[in-house]
């Protein structure tokens, strides 16, 4: 029997971490490994590289030494092929990774969204493969390994037969303590900056069987977290709550993190979402349906308040996101669209500057549209007709401020109550609080949470001494310090007392919603709290 060709596939991660997770690759892999045309010729694994790893960090100061460590490291595997999965963020590192092995004999392919998006700009490879790997994938190595392009019908086809990385054992997800899940490839709808704004306006479902064995592998390792891919978990509203029933009964201890639609949610699919330990990301991306409408994304108002309000109502954990760049926006556009938001009272709000991805109908439509934009990756906006260079840095410092003091700084409970007291948009507070972080050389990537608390509390009290509210100052602070506490209890399980100017009993009250009937109505008196 002829020796096998040694076939691997790899990526470079941002981050070791279950977002990161290299799915595409394993996917690959797994098909590659299955395939009638490549199981009995090869022998497949899954190799990725991580930014983070101590090992990596020591030889990659610059893409030219990180790409040298790299195949340095697959080169003592001894390969025949190499396939790459490269994206926005990896891409120039990868692409010098393949230029050595080539020069060292070994045969390089690729494939992912930067591919799919321009196959014809990856001439550094013996073939760059765009879409849905496991089917083109298997018959580019075949031919690779054999020299023969096989016949058509040799190449698989059927979406339901496709191999499961985690079944197989490519991918373990105890190893990224969590995992990335796909349900169901497309999306019904084209928004223009996406990569699926070209594909077929179809949601094809995994076979429910999968499904079932991978949620009972997920049981098996005691999985802590997954992160549902699909792009609307919620189309199918019947499925979505048939497969929330399911993850209820075999995994009632993992968190899920889910992408939704918020006008497709009602009261029952809301009530669903309790019945799990989850949290739904939802685009709004403006609050503008004109600027929407720019990007071929439907939006109905009405439908998006009936269901936050539903999920509100219902106590179901959600964020939202924001984009800063679209076309037909401006800066007052965008402050509009975070002011909108935050009165949803979201988890968590993440903003994000527009990409013009290569391969989707934006890009093909930006000039016209007034868009000029950065040519490399990760391709964001440069300026608009209507938002300048300057105003897209503004946007910048909205994002970072928003992202320490509202995310890091888990102010949901009470950040409204603060707005209201100060007379403030959401907004505006945002752009005060990025200059304070410039003054104060706070970093944006602040993450401790007790840290970002102290800045708060620091923050609250000069903003609201500047404003003449000093008589609001102790009961501002009492709701800070009073709901962190008990958030980092839940985060960690670790009990703390803390020292209050008011009554713990009051200020988790109804009455701490607005500082002035409170601190009018409620006799200040030290108190302990402990959670």
């Amino acid at each position: 029997m002829a020796e096998k060709s040694k076939v691997i596939f790899t990526t470079l991660l941002i981050e070791k971490s279950p977002q990161a997770l290299p799915l595409g690759a394993a996917c690959v892999a797994s098909s590659v490994k299955h395939s009638p045309l490549t199981k009995d010729i090869t022998d497949v694994s899954l190799i990725p590289f991580n930014k983070e790893d101590p090992e990596f960090i020591r030889h990659s100061g610059s893409d030219d030494e990180a790409a040298s460590y790299m195949a340095e490291k697959l080169l003592e595997l001894h390969p025949q092929i190499v396939g790459f999965s490269i994206f926005v963020w990896n891409r120039i590192v990868l692409e010098k990774t393949a230029a050595i092995l080539r020069t060292n004999g070994v045969k390089c392919i690729c494939g992912g969204p930067e591919v799919t998006a321009n196959p014809q700009s990856f001439t550094g490879f013996e073939k760059a493969s765009g879409g849905e790997g496991e089917y083109s994938i298997p018959a580019v190595v075949y031919e690779l390994i054999t020299g023969k392009r096989p016949a058509p019908s040799e190449v698989k086809k059927d979406y339901s037969d496709l191999e499961s990385p985690y079944l197989d054992g490519t991918l373990d997800p105890s190893e990224f303590e969590g995992a990335l899940w796909e349900l169901a490839r497309g999306c019904p709808f084209k928004c223009s900056y996406c990569y699926e704004s070209k594909g077929e306006k179809t949601v094809r479902m995994f076979p429910m069987e999968r499904i079932d064995a991978e949620l009972e592998l997920f049981a098996e390792k005691k999985v802590p977290q997954v992160f549902v891919l699909d792009p609307t978990y919620n189309a199918n509203k019947n499925r979505a709550i048939e497969l929330i029933n399911k993850i209820a009964k075999k995994t009632p201890d993992t968190f899920y993190y889910f992408e939704a639609r918020a006008e497709f949610i009602d009261r029952q699919l809301a009530h669903a979402f309790t019945k799990i330990p989850c949290s739904l990301q939802i685009g709004l991306q403006s609050a503008d349906p004109n600027v929407l409408n720019l990007v071929n994304r439907p939006f109905n108002k009405a439908a998006f308040l009936k269901g936050i309000n539903c999920l509100n109502q219902e106590g179901a954990v959600f964020g939202l996101d924001v984009i800063y760049g679209l076309p037909g926006d401006s800066l007052q556009g965008f402050k509009n669209s975070v002011d909108f938001a935050i009165s949803q009272y979201p988890n968590n709000l993440e903003l994000f500057c527009l990409s013009v991805l290569p391969g989707t109908d934006l890009h093909d439509r930006a000039e016209s549209l007034n868009l000029v934009w950065e040519k490399h990756p990760p391709y964001h906006i440069i300026h608009t007709d209507k938002f300048s260079n300057e105003d897209i840095k503004k946007c910048n410092g909205i994002a970072a401020a928003c992202n320490v003091f509202y995310n890091d700084g888990r102010a949901v409970p009470w950040f409204n109550t603060i707005l209201h007291a100060l007379h403030i948009k959401a907004s505006e507070f945002f752009v005060l609080f990025y200059k304070y972080m410039v003054s104060h050389k706070i970093p944006s990537d602040c993450r401790e949470h007790k840290e970002i608390e102290k800045v708060q509390l620091q923050f609250i009290a000069e903003l609201f001494s500047q404003r003449k509210l000093e008589r609001l100052i102790s009961a501002a602070q009492d709701i800070i310090s009073f709901n962190g506490a008990i958030s980092r209890k839940i985060d960690t399980g670790k009990s703390e007392t803390v020292q209050l100017h008011y009554p713990a009993e009051y200020i988790d009250s109804e009455y701490a919603m607005d500082l002035a009937f409170f601190i009018k109505n409620v006799q200040k008196r030290s108190s302990k709290f402990t959670t």
